[in-house]
């Protein structure tokens, strides 16, 4: 498809590189759904590893990737080598820093006016990134400019993934008496009387085995449903297994034990919102765990140095601001845990303690977000900005 240049709306494209498997597919596909939702525009996304998207995204599986086709109104494309000659869309957006290929960059710089040209940053709350959000870069050899944007939590950064329904869609899966039961029913779960629903989306997680053993002895009665994904290792070694696939049910003391299949990020939401603990990985799944308003255990995607702990860090302090003073000690000594700092069945007994008071936090946080502008909102406000000043 090539792009119909209207200056009353701007066409848009995002390039995607697949590299912590989901999550940054997850970011770039709800933006790109997002973005054609709200504005109406064309939107293209490149992806090089069609078979990643269509695990989220199973319509994806029907198109010939080379040629592409559309889903939820965003053309599909794979990023593959050699880059095809394709006319640049009004507003270009580069994901997590990946690199658009030169043939692109030559497409871009031959336009007038030249593309609105975004690098979509990785979520933070670190102090530093209201200073940097929206800083310009020229390019040193094209005649073009860099501009980056950086989601975040407060009014200063480019905000968070919110489609305009979600809450309402959120509150009405809750609303309908029989909604997670029937969700859960579908799944093959049954969820027994006074038993406390988790999600559990993890990496690789050493520690989890002593943790699932003070689940299964502990007084409350937990029913984990575990999505097929990198942490099922983990859960089979925990439980004395070799391998677990989906449907398996494992009972041990208090602890079910539920293994999902995948799902695409819309059944992934609701999975979040039918339960009442949610442990989640990465970005994607983070943000939406924030919009459930349930408790949430984040697992930050390491990095080296131990760097990522600063991001966990900052998270904590901007979000338990204003909690009572047992829950934050809780609270952080769990998710520190959790990340590798200290050991999460030591952790386990306060942080479910503190849930109750935790969750209504999480209400409040989420409904705090809510009342500010989504990420979308402010980019084609802040690119619109950008398209006016270049004349």
């Amino acid at each position: 498809m090539q792009f119909a240049h209207r200056s009353s709306t701007p066409t848009w494209e995002i390039f995607c590189q697949v590299v912590d498997n989901f999550g940054d597919i997850g970011v770039c596909w709800r933006l790109a759904r997002d973005l054609a939702a709200q504005t109406g525009s064309d939107v293209r996304l490149w992806v090089d590893d069609w078979t990643v998207l269509t695990r989220i995204c199973p319509a994806a599986g029907g198109l010939d990737p080379v040629r592409g086709g559309k889903v939820a109104g965003v053309e599909l494309r794979l990023w593959a080598d050699p880059f095809p000659r394709v006319a640049a869309a009004d507003v270009v957006i580069e994901a997590f820093a990946c690199e658009i290929p030169e043939i692109h960059l030559q497409a871009m710089a031959a336009r007038c006016p030249a593309p609105v040209w975004i690098n979509l940053e990785y979520l933070s709350a670190e102090d530093w990134v209201a200073g940097c959000h929206a800083m310009a870069s020229p390019h040193p050899r094209l005649p073009l400019v860099k501009h980056f944007f950086f989601p975040g939590f407060d009014e200063g950064t480019g905000g968070l993934l919110r489609e305009p329904d979600l809450l309402a869609r959120r509150d009405a899966f809750r609303a309908d008496a029989s909604g997670r039961r029937d969700f859960l029913a579908r799944r093959g779960v049954v969820l027994g009387e006074g038993e406390t629903c988790v999600s559990l989306f993890a990496y690789e997680q050493a520690r989890l085995p002593e943790l699932m053993r003070v689940w299964a002895r502990g007084p409350q009665r937990l029913r984990v449903l575990v999505p097929e994904g990198r942490v099922l290792g983990d859960v089979a070694r925990a439980l004395g297994r070799t391998g677990l696939v989906a449907g398996d049910c494992i009972q041990d003391g208090n602890l079910t034990v539920d293994v999902l299949p995948f799902t695409d990020q819309d059944g992934y939401d609701e999975l979040l919102w039918a339960c009442d603990l949610n442990f989640v990985r990465g970005e994607d799944s983070f943000v939406r765990a924030q919009w459930a308003g349930v408790p949430c255990v984040w697992q930050i995607y390491p990095q080296d140095d131990d760097a990522h702990f600063d991001k966990l860090e900052a998270f904590m302090a901007r979000y338990l601001a204003g909690v009572a003073v047992r829950e934050p000690e809780a609270f952080s000594a769990f998710w520190r845990a959790w990340n590798g700092r200290g050991d999460p069945a030591a952790a386990w007994p306060a942080f479910a303690a503190a849930l109750p008071e935790l969750h209504r936090h999480a209400v409040r946080w989420c409904d705090d977000l809510a009342r500010q502008s989504d990420l979308v909102s402010r980019l084609t406000k802040f690119s619109s900005h950008i398209r006016a000043a270049a004349g």
